[in-house]
């Protein structure tokens, strides 16, 4: 047993993750990222929840290919179930050697598999293979999204393409075929055709209830899960006032929806060498957010409540003045209109838990917030900083690493991680932040309403603070609370792929 809250194999790293619901079970297919060398072919494996606490680890769904074949890397796609109850795949086949027709591009190409067993076993079906047809680059043709408007309608296929001409950073689209047997696909007009982006990654379309949306995964330089939303599957699609589901580090989000709630697993990325300032990585570690609808339409995003209520003991904290060391009693009122005050816990803080806080932010505060694995004065911490003024959370981090011998000489040469940003509106009044840490991962929560993920390497334990700099608040409570639950089953079978 594992006493990991976000799901990763004992083996690898997650990458794009697929989510499908079958008879109240999530089935929580993804990417299985192997950093050997010489690089192995990438599989589709699967993981299932019931409760999103306990995971049960089923193996290799989809073996990836051998190394003459398409599917050397099965990359992402989708899953549905067809007119007869037999659960379809769609995946996206890729092999380095296998060379576009540039000579420099290694094709992308749709297949496909079935399952007559309630998608525990799957039969590869590569006759059925395609590629991108005239006037999309055929190095661009994956993550096929396979779905439909109604029953008595065709079949859509939507696929991250690329135009062959045009601006090239601005030839993404979204391709479209349709179908009536899931079989033979026939090209048709595209699904979204925006000609801003590199292209768009592992597209999802939903309906909740009079709104649809578009979900995808945008391949620029800021690389992040966006979505629109529109009265039909057809379009218009609008742009939300926020569109994006978290920040830079949660990426290539799906969507899953039971029991008339909507699911979004992703995955945080790791970085190189485990540490604060190494590059990001491709893959890392499963996330799953929950949506919530307003009025207007747009998402709000935060943990589900069953991960929440899975930190069911409470650890017993005192605080102290940053400054003077002395006792502090919460709930704590803090009033600096030219100046900086914080409160620290006298004990460390666990290196997996929930941290909860209440905070009424006064008008005009410049910022307040959390100190994370902090120093006992509060000069050295991650942060997770509330800037109303601004209209947005960063997540920041302090020392950053040293370049030179002058002041100014730290990592990044920014005010924080430019990535680590999610807008926020905060108004005065009482606001609520939630923080889950996980070792190295960390997903906080602004309202209920805002998550931005990250990754805390370097200090690995330390205490637990409050403050204020310029401004008034009042916390009114702060809590940390941990668990005993189990929330990995180990690997108990794989599955069995066959192909003819």
């Amino acid at each position: 047993m594992s006493a990991q809250v976000f799901f990763q194999p004992s083996e690898g790293w997650v990458g794009d993750v697929i989510p499908f619901e079958h008879d109240g079970e999530l089935f929580l297919f993804y990417l299985h990222e192997l950093r050997n060398d010489p690089k192995p072919g990438t599989a589709w494996s699967l993981v299932t929840t019931r409760d999103l606490v306990a995971f049960e680890d089923r193996g290799v769904a989809i073996a990836a290919g051998g190394e003459d074949d398409s599917d050397f890397n099965a990359y992402t796609g989708s899953v549905v179930i067809d007119d007869d109850g037999v659960a379809r795949l769609f995946y996206t086949g890729h092999n380095p050697r296998h060379m576009g027709p540039d000579g420099e591009t290694p094709l992308q190409l749709v297949m496909q598999a079935k399952s007559d067993d309630g998608l525990r076993t799957w039969r590869k079906l590569p006759h059925l293979t395609f590629g991108a047809p005239e006037r999309y680059e055929a190095g661009d043709w994956r993550d096929p999204f396979v779905f439909r408007v109604d029953r008595k309608g065709p079949w859509r296929m939507v696929l991250a393409a690329r135009h062959e001409d045009g601006p090239h950073r601005r030839r993404g689209v979204l391709a479209q075929l349709t179908s009536t047997d899931l079989e033979r696909w026939t090209p048709v007009e595209p699904f979204w055709d925006p000609r801003r982006y590199v292209t768009h990654e592992c597209p999802d379309i939903f309906q909740w209830g009079e709104y649809w949306y578009l979900v995808y995964s945008e391949f620029s330089e800021t690389f992040t899960t966006r979505y629109r939303i529109s009265d039909s599957a057809d379009g218009p699609w609008r742009v939300p006032a926020d569109d994006t589901v978290d920040g830079r580090a949660f990426y290539a989000s799906k969507s899953v929806e039971r029991d008339g709630r909507r699911f979004f697993a992703g995955w945080i990325a790791s970085k190189e060498g485990s540490r604060d300032d190494g590059p990001y990585q491709w893959a890392g570690t499963m996330s799953m957010l929950e949506a919530t609808q307003r009025p207007d339409g747009s998402l709000a995003f935060h943990l589900p409540s069953e991960i929440i209520a899975s930190f069911d003991e409470s650890v017993s904290l005192t605080f102290r003045d940053a400054s003077t060391g002395e006792a502090v009693e919460l709930p704590s009122a803090f009033n600096v209109p030219d100046g900086y005050a914080a409160v620290v816990s006298t004990e460390p803080v666990p290196s997996q838990g929930r941290v909860s806080v209440r905070v009424v932010i006064e008008e005009s505060t410049t910022e307040c917030g959390v100190l994370l694995r902090s120093s006992g004065d509060g000069d050295e911490s991650y942060i997770l900083r509330l800037e109303p003024r601004r209209g947005r959370v960063v997540l920041d981090r302090w020392p950053r690493e040293i370049t030179g011998p002058m002041q100014w000489q730290m990592s990044g040469d920014v005010p924080f991680a430019i990535e680590l940003e999610r807008a926020c509106q905060l108004e005065p009044g009482e606001h609520t932040i939630d923080i889950i840490i996980d070792d190295s991962l960390l997903v906080a929560v602004v309202d209920n309403n805002v998550t931005l993920s990250g990754r805390i390497y370097d200090r690995a334990t330390g205490h637990l603070g409050v403050f204020v700099g310029e401004g008034a608040a009042t916390f009114l409570d702060v809590q940390v609370s941990t668990r005993t639950v189990a929330t990995h089953i180990p690997e108990t079978s794989s599955l069995t792929i066959t192909t003819r």
